[in-house]
């Protein structure tokens, strides 16, 4: 009782209007874990707890904008969220710190990594030492805006018009950043620690650093993983399987489908989960405006089981970095996966609460993974997909006939086929009917395509509107890049591939090439025998090409190109759709192999 009641005093901390009061409010804390076990323990006598936080759920849009206290420090070289307070966590452990006698050089060709991840725990001689007061006081652009980080002081004032995303910046202004770089260590790479030292203007007093050694336990219940998964970030983990492996069944074995995690997985309890359903405007006109179910109560409701491929928006972004660089995971083309989700529909619940149809409203999911602020990974869909019949959104708890695995969201996910993996929201805790979208960052400032000619200094991420259904495209599983690849006595090769398209549309078509588009052959699909609209699962595909056994010994490239229901099709080369953030990849695949 004594960790809830100091988890909810935590809660109403990270909402306070100014950062001050939530420096202050701190102290109460020794740990970040207090905060997890709180969301993850949700029940009805935490809403019992005090009233502020029952009147703070009630103004919620507004309180979130006020805990999302961001800051990109990598802005223009970067894309990700780098999140600042340093209530986050009350830390003692200091980490490892080195005084040289003579001042830090940058060799930003050097790639030694252990040089350029000490940076910031590096006394510089050559520069000032400050106390944490100093730092607090430089919180606006009048005063300037200074960040820590290990025990280096950052003057980011020149950086903060360039984005544009500058009033989020604000809100972290005068603050340390490593509990959230602890959290988000896909930011520990050398271009970005290279471009944060360039803003070095001091040290901070080894009293005042603020570590991260105890929040190691943040990570320590990390669920296995199948070995064949291979990661493109360790911590939040995010792995694909060989895209060799993808072709081979219909239905993705649960081990080796993809993994996409924005933060730690969160440890629950099937016997004390509770699923929070909120009502947060008249213009659903129900007569019940809250509902709390348990696991049971969610698996009592009638079963319901829909295919569905699920596809990372950034699925394929190593393809379109070859035109130029973007930010985000570096996906191949094993981002995506075909399964069987059964569970309770959310239609039935919405309609049991008298919600009625609304086009112009949202419904919010929020999981049980948060960040360093109590803040909750979140996503939308409209209204209108979540109430529909044919929407088949459903509260999933078995994936392929098996409970979930931690990984996929123990033990509720929610399923919204035909749309990018972004919105199938995990761990789910609460759903909320409203009049706005979702206020999180990955619904409002990721997950979003832009102009190809848009870049970080003119991004507007209000003048794009959230990905939803996701477009049509396809990829070569068989043969493999670099593959020899034998013709058989009667002059073919054999390629196979999956293809996929949002918002239920059925694949019609896959044509491939082998000799750059002078040729084209269709393609034999495997794919589900369902109506046009509920088409949520993928198409395998299979094709022989014939090739000319002269060919022997030299290099050919296979192209793949999928047709949807409505004819859209695969652009020809990434050219023409690059975007910052590398989302939306679905131009025509491309595989060298050599003929023997």
């Amino acid at each position: 009782m004594v960790s809830l009641v100091r988890a909810a005093l935590r809660l109403n901390c990270v909402s306070s209007t100014t950062l001050k009061n939530a420096f202050n409010c701190s102290t109460k804390f020794n740990h970040l874990d207090d905060v997890y076990r709180w969301r993850q323990k949700s029940n009805q006598q935490q809403h019992r707890l005090a009233t502020g936080i029952a009147s703070a759920r009630n103004s919620r849009s507004e309180k979130k904008s006020k805990t999302y206290l961001l800051i990109t420090i990598a802005g223009v070289t970067i894309g990700y969220m780098i999140f600042l307070n340093p209530s986050g966590v009350e830390g003692k452990a200091k980490q490892e710190i080195t005084t040289v006698p003579q001042p830090v050089t940058l060799n930003t060709a050097q790639d030694d990594e252990e040089t350029y991840r000490k940076w910031h725990a590096t006394e510089r001689t050559d520069l000032p030492t400050y106390k944490i007061d100093d730092v607090h006081e430089h919180n606006s652009l009048e005063n300037k805006v200074w960040v820590t980080y290990g025990i280096g002081v950052y003057d980011i004032t020149d950086f903060i018009p360039k984005h544009p995303g500058s009033d989020k910046i604000m809100l972290g202004a005068g603050n340390a950043i490593d509990p959230f770089w602890a959290i988000y260590q896909q930011h520990n790479t050398k271009e970005i620690l290279t471009l944060l030292e360039q803003f070095r203007i001091g040290n901070i007093r080894l009293e005042d650093n603020v570590g991260t050694d105890d929040m190691d336990s943040t990570w320590a219940h990390e669920p296995k993983r199948h070995p064949i998964l291979k990661p493109t970030s360790e911590r939040p983990f995010n792995a694909e399987p060989p895209i060799t492996l993808l072709a081979n069944s219909f239905y993705t074995p649960n081990d080796f489908f993809y993994v996409r995690n924005h933060l730690p997985v969160p440890v629950i309890e099937a016997e004390s989960y509770e699923l929070e359903i909120e009502i947060e405007t008249p213009k659903a006109q129900t007569s019940e405006t809250s509902k709390i179910l348990t696991l049971a109560d969610i698996k009592a409701l009638p079963k319901h089981s829909v295919t569905a491929a699920i596809m990372c928006g950034g699925n394929r972004r190593s393809e379109m970095t070859e035109v130029k660089a973007v930010k985000g995971l570096s996906w191949n083309a094993g981002a995506v996966g075909n399964a069987s989700w059964s569970g309770a529909r959310l239609r039935d619940l919405l309609i049991a609460m008298g919600v009625k149809s609304n086009e112009s409203l949202h419904v919010v999911f929020e999981g049980a993974d948060l960040d360093p602020t109590a803040s909750p990974y979140g996503a939308s869909i409209p209204l209108s997909k979540a109430i529909d019949e044919r929407g088949d959104v459903i509260l999933a708890y078995e994936m392929n006939g098996k409970p979930l695995s931690r990984d996929h969201g123990f033990p509720i996910r929610v399923i919204v086929p035909g749309t990018v993996g972004a919105r199938n929201v995990k761990w789910l805790t609460r759903v909320t009917v409203t009049d706005e979208e979702s206020s999180s960052h990955w619904q409002q400032n990721d997950y979003k395509g832009f102009s190809p000619s848009t870049d970080w200094d003119t991004v507007d991420f209000t003048k794009s509107p959230a990905i939803q259904a996701m477009p049509v495209t396809s990829a070569i599983c068989s043969p493999n890049v670099g593959e020899k690849v034998k013709i058989s006595p009667e002059g073919f090769i054999i390629a196979r591939g999956y293809a996929w398209s949002g918002g239920g549309r059925r694949i019609v078509r896959v044509d491939i090439t082998a000799n750059k588009g002078e040729t084209w052959y269709v393609a034999d699909l495997e794919q589900e025998d369902l109506p046009d609209g509920r088409h949520y699962g993928w198409s395998l595909w299979t094709v022989h090409i014939p090739v000319d056994k002269s060919l022997r010994g030299q290099e050919i490239e296979i192209w793949s190109k999928a047709v949807d229901s409505a004819y859209n099709v695969q652009p020809e080369s990434f050219h023409n759709i690059w975007n910052l953030r590398g989302v939306l990849s679905n131009a025509y695949h491309r595989v060298k192999v050599t003929l023997s």
